[in-house]
């Protein structure tokens, strides 16, 4: 059997001052803009002996990442001067209440001042490490 390991990578890094479940909310959202944007990332369906279907999941591992605020910031500038298509999260989403009022929160900041707290990327392996830079595996 060939090694089905990708020469890509997928990684989200979410702000270390942010509450446990807020960490796994950002990253939950975030990977469902890397999902949308890398279909072919998703495998096939599941099955158990029992005949119960699930369904597919990303088929490849997610590295998950944490960092400071000047970190995030770095990353979503780094991610974006890359070209690499990139989910971001910041800080006033978490007070709007739909998708739409998310995208108009955004909007609203210029991107230098948005106050990143998490960013999820896809793409080759170099660039994801180079993006990363200064974070660190979330424990």
């Amino acid at each position: 059997m060939t090694d089905p390991r990708p020469d890509t990578r997928t990684a989200v890094v979410v702000r270390d001052d942010l509450a446990p479940w807020r960490r796994l909310n950002v990253t939950a959202f975030l990977l469902s803009g890397i999902t949308a944007a890398h279909p072919d990332l998703v495998g096939e369906p599941y099955a158990d002996a029992d005949g119960n279907t699930y369904l597919p999941l990303l088929s490849q591992p997610v590295r998950v990442f944490e960092g400071d605020a000047a970190t995030l910031r770095a990353a979503r500038q780094r991610a974006v001067g890359r070209g690499l298509p990139t989910a971001l999260f910041t800080a006033e989403m978490f007070t709007t209440g739909h998708d739409a009022a998310n995208r108009a929160a955004v909007a609203e900041v210029t991107a230098d001042a948005l106050d990143v707290v998490g960013v999820a990327v896809h793409g080759p392996k170099n660039g994801i490490d180079k993006v990363l830079k200064g974070a660190h595996a979330h424990p």
